[in-house]
């Protein structure tokens, strides 16, 4: 699979735990000293074991000054795309242009329903993304004097009034897996933000690009505008056979093959645990940039 050619970006997945909110922020300011570009919380709203991760985001944008920050991602059937956006848009403007917005379609259903959601089918709640999608574009499209409508079977707009538009181009990141889904990233998204854990082998991860890819050329899109993201787990230590399982300079050449042969250019680390994501961000970081860069100046020294 081809090298998309993004620039790379490296980021942290923390547990929003609500017994230790200060433990939370503390890692995410932990995240931003690392010199990692990007801090992440799953959003469960459900579970009341979890701060509520819209607030977090919100309170971490105020603790942090460089870092990008984003769910992973935001559960779309308990926050309604609309008022979303408008959210999105509010807190990218007030962070500096730091937000982005992973979002999801929706997974567990018996608790989404006892939240007050409405249970929908998996290919319904792709089809709701998709709607949701529209209108939180067309929210953002501040100076789009147009009548702002979208007719969906799942979200309806009409006359809604467009705004704010965010500091930045806010990227929506879809966590996909299955082929609408992907075939949606493609088509819509702006990255593609799977978990390695649920990717059973590299053969998957070519099928899925190949998905995104054609579904963004039948869109009349580049498939390299679709960045490609990935949570991943692993262990610090001594050389081992193990994908991600040893030091530093191992997990940096393993993932510099994922972003040269499969397209990968953004890395995100699911770990609650400080010194680890040290070790990520001062140098795993470093080293996979270190090892791509060189293998593209050799490619296009090479043409």
């Amino acid at each position: 699979m081809p090298d998309y050619g993004h620039d790379l970006k490296f980021g942290s997945f923390i547990t929003p735990a609500n017994a230790s909110p200060k433990e939370v922020v503390a890692l995410a300011q932990e995240s931003e000293a690392a010199g990692l570009d990007l801090v992440t919380f799953q959003d469960h709203p459900y579970q009341p074991a979890f701060l509520d991760t819209w607030t977090l985001l919100s309170y971490v944008a105020a603790q942090t000054e460089r870092i990008h920050l984003s769910g992973n991602v935001i559960n779309l059937p308990l926050r309604p795309p609309a008022v979303l956006a408008r959210a999105a848009a509010s807190l990218d403007l007030l962070s500096g242009g730091r937000f982005e917005l992973g979002l999801g379609a929706g997974g567990f259903w018996d608790a989404i329903e006892a939240m007050g959601g409405r249970r929908l089918s998996p290919g319904q709640a792709v089809d709701a993304l998709s709607e949701a999608i529209d209108v939180i574009r067309g929210v953002w499209d501040a100076g789009n004097r147009a009548r702002f409508r979208v007719d969906g079977t799942y979200y309806q707009v009409d006359g809604a009034k467009r705004g704010p538009s965010p500091a930045h181009d806010i990227g929506i990141w879809l966590g996909a897996y299955k082929p609408k889904m992907l075939r949606l990233t493609g088509a819509k998204a702006d990255g593609w933000l799977p978990s390695l854990s649920y990717i059973p082998s590299l053969d998957q991860i070519a099928e899925a690009n190949a998905t995104i890819d054609a579904a963004a050329t039948e869109a009349g899109r580049e498939p390299a505008d679709v960045r490609r993201l990935l949570n991943i787990a692993g262990r610090f230590g001594a050389a081992g056979e193990r994908f991600l399982s040893g030091p530093p300079e191992q997990w940096a050449e393993q993932l510099a093959v994922l972003t040269l042969e499969y397209g990968f250019s953004g890395y995100i680390l699911m770990a609650d645990d400080a010194a680890a994501i040290r070790t990520f961000g001062e140098q795993v970081a470093p080293g996979v940039r270190e090892l791509v860069a060189r293998e593209r100046a050799g490619r296009e020294a090479g043409r």
